[in-house]
């Protein structure tokens, strides 16, 4: 145990430290780091990460092809240290839907910690800067592999995502539909891992600890520029830089080594051929929904992470494909978020007030725009919204948390919306191709989404000038 001072209510009160009382949440995971690494002063960052990998027993015959054997010995750690560790780490899906070794980043993602620590591990034992033999294997492609084959044999879906009980002290977390075999938690895990593995492997011979080096990449706090002023390597960057290190067709050779290798590791008949071509058109299959789902779409903060209250009466599916894209402001709020805590109180305060003051069903948007670097689900792609009078069933409305009557958003969360989302839609089936794009101030009257902020839109690809006759004021 250690004692700490804190400040509550302007007493200072002493209490004792112990590893029950830590969240799922990354920060607590880290202070666990750090207490390992306080405690055993003597080990480098490799060595506490096979201290990690041999607490949650990551240490089957696959990861040994590629990292040294963890061992049965070592330091010893406290028991209450030593369970928490092994829940944070080792990776499963129990009944009903809990699944563990999963925690919550700042972000906003939910990060599974097993294939994080092994693409780092790869990392710290490269020998030649930038290349990590394993890597992909090790953090994706393995586990991409057996959800693969699962697929192939009972149509499970893919990357699985769902709920935390509690935002702020995360302790259960319960997939959202049928578990699959690698869920959203594993691929963000998998894909840190890659990025982090190949940072530390590209400064081979600096001595860096492991929480420092989880520290800078979860924890960094955003200044009043928001994303635009964030440094290269933090987690909120997870998709554009694992973009650049990893083209798909790498991907996909890597997850067939992977399962190759799982054959000849558990003994299994070498396929046939025509086994084998078709277990191929399932790989790539499979992974060209991941890359859409992953690469080419934002990350999108789903109604239960953001703590949405329930839908009020029976929502009306849209017919797919839309023809336009709105753009909103909300207003009020005034200020950009760039926290995921903030923008999260900014969409509950907005879906209160759409369903109190306004008499509304839900939230009115389709999707919302944060400063944080995330897209938040408001209706969502499949559900009509309440966003554009008299236009709800035939587009997607889209708003920017903040007031943009004389600045702009951050560039960050534009290229979230006119790049990434919008193409993620046309990619997903969601809107033509050659959707128009309109402010809310071309369909109403209003003033929507501000004077600044409209005349940049104009600029934008799929803005057309032409208005309709203002029928009414939503927003």
């Amino acid at each position: 145990f250690k004692i700490h001072l804190t400040c509550s209510h302007c007493m200072f009160l002493i209490f004792f430290w112990s590893p029950a009382l830590f969240s799922c949440h990354m920060k607590d995971f880290i202070k666990a780091v750090q207490q390992v690494e306080d405690e055993n002063p003597e080990l480098e960052a490799v060595e506490v990460l096979r201290m990690l990998r041999r607490t949650a027993h990551l240490n089957d015959a696959f990861v040994q092809h590629f990292l040294p054997d963890a061992g049965s010995s070592g330091p010893e750690l406290d028991a209450d240290l030593s369970g928490y560790l092994q829940r944070a780490v080792q990776h499963r899906v129990l009944e009903g839907a809990r699944e563990e070794g999963v925690v919550l980043a700042p972000d906003g993602m939910t990060v599974a910690v097993g294939p994080l620590l092994l693409g780092i591990e790869a990392g710290f034992l490269s020998t030649i800067p930038g290349r990590v033999p394993g890597l992909y294997q090790l953090t994706l492609a393995g586990n991409l592999g057996v959800s693969i084959r699962r697929r192939s044999e009972n149509g499970e879906p893919l990357g699985t995502d769902g709920c935390w009980d509690n935002l702020t002290a995360p302790h259960v977390f319960t997939l959202s539909d049928t578990a699959s075999t690698l869920t959203a938690a594993q691929v963000h895990g998998g894909m840190d891992g890659v990025i982090l593995g190949k940072e530390v492997s590209a400064k081979a011979g600096e001595s860096v600890k492991l929480s420092s080096l989880l520290t800078d990449y979860y924890l960094h706090q955003l200044d009043a520029r928001g994303m635009d002023g964030a440094p290269r390597l933090i987690s909120r960057r997870r998709r554009e830089l694992f973009k650049v290190l990893v083209a798909p067709p790498v991907l996909i050779r890597q997850v067939a080594k992977s399962m190759e290798l799982r054959e000849k590791l558990e003994g299994r008949v070498k396929m046939e051929v025509r086994q084998k071509r078709r277990l191929m058109a399932a790989v790539k299959e499979t992974m060209k929904e991941f890359v859409h789902v992953f690469m080419e779409c934002p990350p999108i903060i789903a109604r239960c992470t953001w703590g949405a209250a329930p839908y009020i009466g029976t929502p009306t599916l849209l017919s797919l494909p839309l023809t336009y894209l709105f753009i909103h402001h909300t207003a009020s709020p005034s200020q950009p978020c760039l926290t995921f805590e903030q923008c999260s109180a900014d969409m509950r305060s907005m879906q209160r007030f759409h369903q109190e003051e306004r008499g509304w069903d839900d939230i009115g948007y389709s999707f919302v725009a944060g400063s944080d670097g995330n897209v938040y689900e408001g209706r969502g792609w499949k559900w009509q919204g309440a966003h554009t009078g008299g236009y709800n069933s035939k587009g997607y409305g889209v708003s920017f948390i903040g007031d943009y009557t004389s600045t702009l958003p951050s560039q960050h969360a534009m290229a979230l919306v006119r790049d990434q989302l919008a193409s993620c839609a046309v990619a997903g089936g969601r809107l033509v191709s050659s959707y128009i794009l309109k402010g809310h101030r071309q369909m109403v009257s209003t003033s929507c989404p501000g004077n600044t902020f409209y005349k940049e839109i104009t600029t934008w690809g799929h803005y057309q000038v032409r208005a309709v006759n203002h029928k009414q004021n939503l927003l």
